[in-house]
């Protein structure tokens, strides 16, 4: 569970670091044309749209840091064994990766889907790189618990 937290907020700061601020392909609020839910728009070309969706990139990443240091918190507390080993650890990589893919599938579900607050990247080709967004959370779940549960099979007496 510690380093399934950790994957949500690691996961998390990939997505809006790369996304919102280096590529700037899409913020929080930064939907182009849906008001499905009564959600309003907020465009990345006027300064009062930048500015709402830079507060809300802001609250995502408070939300990010704080999953990052419970999940740290945790992991910290429950260590069992010398720290050394912690790091090379499959279960911790394993259980990290499910997290940022529930991370992924979550807000592409929800941000994207359903609210349609913002896309992965708006534009040509949008429902692709959503699609890919998934695909790559459903990816990361499996493989990260493929390799927590062989770390329990190897450790098995």
């Amino acid at each position: 569970m510690p380093a399934t937290i950790l994957g949500v907020g690691l996961g998390g700061f990939v997505d809006g670091i790369m996304l919102h601020q280096v590529l700037q392909w899409h913020h929080m609020l930064s939907s182009t044309g849906s008001d499905r839910i009564g959600v309003r728009e907020y465009p990345t070309d006027t300064v009062p749209g930048l500015e709402m969706n830079t507060l809300w990139d802001g609250f995502f990443h408070v939300f990010t840091w704080l999953a990052v240091l419970t999940g740290l918190a945790l992991l910290y507390s429950r260590l069992s064994h010398p720290r050394s080993g912690v790091w090379r650890s499959r279960a911790l990589w394993g259980w990290l990766a499910v997290g940022w893919g529930l991370f992924n599938l979550v807000e592409g579900l929800i941000d994207h889907q359903i609210l349609g607050i913002h896309h992965v990247r708006a534009g040509a080709h949008q429902a692709w790189w959503d699609l890919g967004f998934l695909l790559l959370g459903a990816a990361l779940v499996g493989g990260g618990l493929l390799l927590a549960r062989d770390s329990r099979v190897r450790t098995a007496p």
